[in-house]
């Protein structure tokens, strides 16, 4: 099972983080998932591979009521965060799942029929969690060319799918950045090779640096808080993206 921890809490709204897969394989690539509570209503964000879906599901029946998940937010398209979609689907047909309106036709390679997914226009959209308004953030070219990030104004949160992501050694048990300067190394590479558009990034730099943000939280590595916020954000600003060397 995967481990997990509550690292905001507000009366009955919450953000859990689902880390460390414990029994993965020597080269699949870890995952974190999120876990937005507001009262009775639940979103999962980014739910994971076939290979971890048994840990996904251990974990949330653990922190809340199954019944309560009701939708699933997709930041962009690929295996590691959307290929158990059809295993979600058998156990909860009910499902809703958010996700930019370009990757329909490859969804519906994985599960689904078209009712199943809300479609989101590039300028983004607002997703109502029981009163909350959680809000879809244009992230295109930020390593795939329909991709949203999700930030929920009450708690600070911006859930930033593959920006800022890290692959974390295997013995790495924490969960958030301790040492800045010390990350840099193991993000840098992945930004400069797997984003392709420095115009796009610096405008979702732009967008970002208007929005109160407690926490950064990637889907891969670890999460950064206070003044590694605005640290990691100048950092990306200043970065020479989409390079490769043959």
């Amino acid at each position: 099972m995967k481990k997990f921890q509550a690292f905001y809490e507000k009366g009955e709204h919450k953000w859990f983080c689902l880390y460390k897969d414990l029994a993965r394989g020597k080269h699949l690539i870890g995952t974190k998932e999120y876990l937005i509570q507001n009262g009775e209503k639940v979103l999962l964000t980014d739910p994971g591979g076939t290979e971890v879906f048994p840990e996904i599901v251990a974990a949330i029946a653990e922190i809340s009521d199954f019944e309560k998940i009701d939708r699933v937010f997709c930041s962009h398209q690929d295996p590691d965060i959307f290929s158990a979609i059809a295993l979600w689907l058998q156990i909860k047909p009910e499902l809703k799942v958010y996700v930019s309106k370009i990757w329909l036709g490859f969804m519906l390679h994985f599960a689904g029929t078209k009712a199943t997914f809300e479609l989101m226009s590039d300028e983004g959209a607002v997703i109502n969690l029981g009163g909350l308004n959680l809000q879809a953030i244009p992230a295109h070219f930020m390593h795939s060319s329909g991709n949203f990030h999700l930030y929920d104004p009450a708690a600070k949160i911006l859930f930033s799918g593959d920006t800022g992501a890290a692959i974390i050694p295997v013995d790495q048990d924490d969960l958030f950045v301790r040492d800045f300067d010390k990350h840099l190394p193991l993000i840098e590479g992945f930004h400069r090779r797997w984003f392709g558009s420095n115009e796009h990034k610096n405008q979702w730099c732009e967008r970002v640096s208007t929005l109160e943000i407690d926490m950064l939280c990637p889907q891969h590595g670890l999460i950064y808080q206070g003044a590694d916020v605005p640290r990691f954000i100048d950092w990306l600003h200043n970065l020479k993206v989409g390079v490769i060397n043959y």
